[in-house]
Parts: structure tokens; sequence; C-alpha cells
């Protein structure tokens, strides 16, 4: 067995395995709450924090991987709501709901641990990257969207982008992500015993929050449209990975950040679109359907992008 495939089964068996021990009641729908809470409020961001505290960034270039990346997702999402309206007949804020889940990937719970166990701190240095403008870019598109197309006298523009900036303001992988970049810009030394602190909470980041993803994923399951669900599905998986690779291509990213970039963009949605459906009361099944059906097919299309990209790079 190659370490690719082994690899890929680890990550995607951890969340299997958070997913069965639901199943089986072993653990209450609570506790899968309270463990993903622990990884994005405490785990995830000292993660972040101690990759870009520490890491050394040479040699890669932001802004050619930050467009090569929202290139791909602004391509996903467009066809993603251009099929959920016109192929599947929804309206304006439901197919909202469809390009997001079609272009918002899973970099959090999914994406740091997998990037982590494929690639190393290397690897995680170019994906916190992405990480660091890819919740607020995505959120901000998606508030404007909706306001655009709400008829919700109460939820005007301005009122939706407050309560987008209290939200990152608040967000504790925001923190990690500021503090890092704040530390890392003073140079500061890091105390041993804090170091010890940080290192271990980082380290168990990341099987913490696949285990917690399996086990909330249980919840969402697979109800009503199912054939929406599965052509945003792939158009996550297939589609916008392979705009991302033509990207890297085009823009000649140096092999380790593209390998990532297409790594990103092949994750299957996580859970914000269904967030963003309760909240605006609409899309909820096919936001949480798109969630589990993407995840169960992202096992072996993961690694069929891995395995084309490390073919293609070396």
């Amino acid at each position: 067995m190659s370490a690719l495939v082994e690899t890929v089964i680890f990550i995607f068996g951890l969340v299997a395995l958070g997913y069965l021990a639901g199943l089986a009641g072993v653990l209450k729908d609570e506790t899968g709450d309270a463990l993903s809470d622990f990884a994005t409020t405490i785990a995830l961001p000292v993660l972040l924090f101690r990759t870009l505290a520490t890491s050394d960034f040479g040699g890669t270039a932001p802004w050619s991987l930050w467009i090569v990346y929202f290139v791909a997702a602004a391509a996903s999402w467009s066809v993603g709501q251009f099929v959920t309206a016109r192929v599947f007949g929804r309206d304006g804020r439901a197919s909202i709901i469809g390009g997001i889940a079609s272009g918002f990937s899973n970099l959090v719970l999914l994406g740091l641990p997998f990037t982590l166990g494929v690639f190393g701190q290397a690897g995680m240095s170019v994906l916190s990257l992405i990480v660091a403008v890819h919740l607020p870019v995505m959120l901000a598109v998606s508030v404007v969207l909706f306001a655009l197309v709400d008829k919700d006298e109460e939820r005007t523009l301005g009122r939706e982008i407050v309560l987008f900036l209290k939200a990152l303001a608040v967000n504790p992988l925001v923190a990690g992500i500021v503090l890092g970049l704040i530390w890392r810009v003073l140079g500061l030394a890091m105390p041993e015993l804090g170091m010890r602190f940080v290192d271990t909470f980082a380290a168990i980041a990341g099987p913490l929050a696949l285990f917690a993803m399996g086990l909330g994923l249980r919840r969402f399951g697979v109800t009503a449209n199912f054939g929406p669900a599965f052509a945003l599905s792939l158009l996550k998986l297939v589609f916008m990975p392979a705009v991302a690779l033509a990207m890297a291509l085009l823009f000649h990213l140096p092999p380790l950040t593209a390998q990532v970039v297409v790594l990103a963009a092949a994750l299957p949605t996580g859970v914000n679109p269904y967030l963003f459906a309760t909240r605006f009361g609409t899309g909820q099944a096919l936001s949480s359907n798109a969630l589990t059906i993407g995840t169960i097919l992202a096992a072996a299309t993961t690694a069929a992008w891995l395995a084309i990209v490390q073919a293609i790079y070396g």
C-alpha cells in the first residue's frame, strides 16, 4: 500500500470512526457538537497560530496562490448557482446556497489535518495562506449576494455587513490567524513552557477535528434533493480542482504550492452552506445532502486528485 493511499484511508477513516460512533449510539450528537466546538475554538486556532508564527513562507507567491484558488472557487460557485437555478428550478436564494456548496471547501475541519498528513508542515504553511483569507472572502460574497436577492426588509445590506464583521471579530480561527501573524511580525520568541502548551493543542487538533466531523456528519444524512446535491458535489469535487490545476499550471506555481491548492480545491464542502441555509430559511436539505454526499465521494476523488498532481509535479 502506497503512503498516499494509506494517508487518505487514515484521514477518512477517522471521519468514518466518528460517524460510526454516533451511528452505534456510543456518543451522542451533543458530544459531537462539543468536540467540534473545542476543535474550532481551541485546537485548530492554536494550530493556525503555530503555523503562521513559526513557518518559513519563503518561495511562496501569495497573490498567485490566492488568484489560482479563488478563480477556481468563483468558477465552481457560478456554475453551481446557475445549475441550481436553471437546471433544478430553484429560486434565487436557494441557488446561492447551491453556489456556496459548490465553491466553499472544508479547509478547517478536513483541510488542515489532511494537508498536514499528506504534505507535512511545509504544506500547512501554504494552506494557512489560503485559510487566512478564505473565510472572510467567502462569507463576504455570500452576505452581499443574499442581500441583493433577499426580500426581507429587515435584512438590509448594511445590517448584514455589520453582523458579518461582528462574526469575524469573535471568530476563534480568525483570532488564531491574526495573533500568529502579529507574533511573526514582531519576531517574538515563544517560552519553552508556552510552546509545550501550543504543541500539545496543535497535535490533537487534526485527529479531534476529523473525528468530530464524522460524528456530526451522521446527523445530516441524505434526505430529499439527492439529484441536485449530487450534481453540486461533482462540481465541488471534480470541476473546482480541475480549474485550480489548470490555473496552477498557467501561473507556474511551485510544485508544493500547486499540489496544496489543488487539494484545497478538491475538498468537499463543509457546514457553512448549511449554516447560511438555516439563517436564510432556504436550501437546508440541499446543503446538508451536499455535505454528506460530497464527504463520502471525497474519499475516492481526493485520492485521485492527489495522484494526478503528484504525477504532474513529482
